[in-house]
């Protein structure tokens, strides 16, 4: 009777040990790693005239930022843009135009020609940047910025025409990305200038 219940004690400790020396199943830690989100003070860009455009000298202001084109259907935007811009522009708001010729080629002129046809055309005052790219393999920095969850922080996107606008709040970081078929002037877009 001994001989069994010494071989039962010893049965116990073997897989009771065997159990003990398993390693411990480590966690594995399944909540992503935060995303550090970008702003858009971290850009300079050129404007039309080739001079230095800071981003970080923007701060503090609710920002539009719109690809744009001359030999557009959409081009009357402009106007709703610089009547926007010149109501605003004291009441913590500006508008960044980036010309781009990613769409049907109805952005050809040269950095010249487009401020020239701006000016001349619609009086645009707001700050306009040199041509760019906002798609594809080129697209620009900012552009990339703008369409990127893992840069803005907000969402992923294309853009779709020529006149899409992204909003910008007061801390730079992207809040809302507007149709390009949607004007300027659009409640949406006033009510959260005015927000």
């Amino acid at each position: 009777m001994r001989k069994i219940i010494f071989v039962a004690s010893c049965a116990i400790m073997f897989f009771s040990c065997k159990n003990n020396a398993q390693p411990k199943k480590t966690e594995i830690n399944t909540r992503e790693t935060p995303m550090v989100k970008e702003n858009i003070y971290q850009f300079k860009v050129e404007d039309l005239s080739g001079n230095t455009f800071d981003f970080s000298t923007l701060k503090g202001k609710k920002i539009m930022i719109v690809n744009t084109a001359s030999k557009c259907g959409l081009t009357p935007q402009y106007k709703d843009l610089e009547a926007l811009y010149k109501e605003y522009k004291d009441k913590g708001f500006v508008i960044v135009g980036f010309p781009a010729n990613n769409f049907a080629s109805q952005e050809p002129g040269t950095n010249a020609e487009i401020a020239t046809f701006c000016q001349l055309n619609y009086g645009v005052t707001f700050p306009m940047m040199e041509k760019v790219s906002v798609k594809g393999d080129d697209m620009c920095a900012v552009y990339q910025f703008l369409t990127q969850k893992s840069k803005n922080g907000l969402k992923d996107s294309e853009v779709e025409w020529n006149f899409q606008k992204y909003l910008l709040n007061e801390k730079g970081e992207l809040e809302k990305v507007i149709s390009p078929k949607t004007l300027p002037t659009d409640p949406e877009v006033v009510n959260w200038i005015k927000g």
